[in-house]
């Protein structure tokens, strides 16, 4: 008796496992959210954020496949509304929590940097970093302006696609490329190794959007960080980043 005593004293002093949740974000969104999700768990005791970057396209992906996702946050609208056609989403808890303003930049220390999307026609400019737009709403985005610029033809050839919009500001960075399409909150993320040379005009604005997922195991955890994500506070660390306001 007093042995099962202790075994059971030594299983109530062990400490409860934190409840986990996995929110899956765009790449665009790796530090704001890491600063949302250490506050969250701060306000929160006792649970875990799991984190997974990637291109808005590629969370899609995986989510449509099954992957254990609870929340997910995209770079745009129309991405969340093939998840939502798709029967992804939990009814209702699809909202907008920020926006972003798109931008080309250029290396630091780069001569004659281009101030328009013509220039990025010119001979100056050999190559261009610009998102996969079959997968990566800001090369979606980017491909739109050059488009409605009647540009796209004259700067395609020129295009390194990526990825995801921090493959496009690294190669910036590490002067790989002459000049790369991404958003004016990744252009915060590294001060100093690039250059915003100018904002890149759109008719559609940067939206996004954040979500329950159905299927997920921890709905109600879900639903309160998603509300963490829109309050005051949350607010407050998107602005910090970059973001503007919804």
């Amino acid at each position: 008796m007093k042995r099962m005593l202790c075994l059971l004293l030594m299983v109530a002093a062990l400490p409860a496992t934190a409840a986990e949740l996995t929110v899956s974000a765009a790449s665009s969104l790796t530090e704001s959210f890491r600063d949302i999700a250490s506050a969250y768990e701060a306000a929160h005791p006792g649970t875990k954020v799991d984190l997974n970057f990637a291109a808005s396209g590629v969370l899609l992906q995986q989510v449509s496949r099954g992957a254990p996702v609870d929340v997910l946050a995209t770079a745009d609208t129309e991405t969340m509304a093939q998840a939502a056609k798709g029967g992804l989403l939990e009814t209702d808890s699809r909202q907008i929590f920020a926006t972003n303003q798109l931008v080309v930049v250029v290396p630091t220390g780069r001569r004659d940097a281009p101030t328009s999307l013509a220039a990025l026609a010119g001979k100056g400019v050999q190559r261009v970093a610009i998102g996969n737009p079959d997968s990566v709403p800001v090369g979606r985005y980017a491909r739109a302006a050059l488009q409605d610029a009647g540009l796209w033809e004259a700067i395609a050839g020129k295009t390194i696609t990526t990825q995801n919009v921090r493959q496009s500001l690294d190669y910036v960075a590490r002067g790989e490329v002459d000049a790369g399409f991404v958003y004016a909150s990744d252009y915060q993320a590294m001060p100093g190794r690039v250059v915003r040379a100018f904002d890149v005009p759109l008719k559609t604005p940067i939206n996004y959007p954040v979500s329950v997922i159905k299927d997920s195991a921890r709905a109600a955890e879900a639903r309160r960080f998603v509300a963490f994500v829109v309050s005051p506070q949350g607010q407050a660390i998107l602005r910090r980043h970059g973001f503007g306001a919804p």
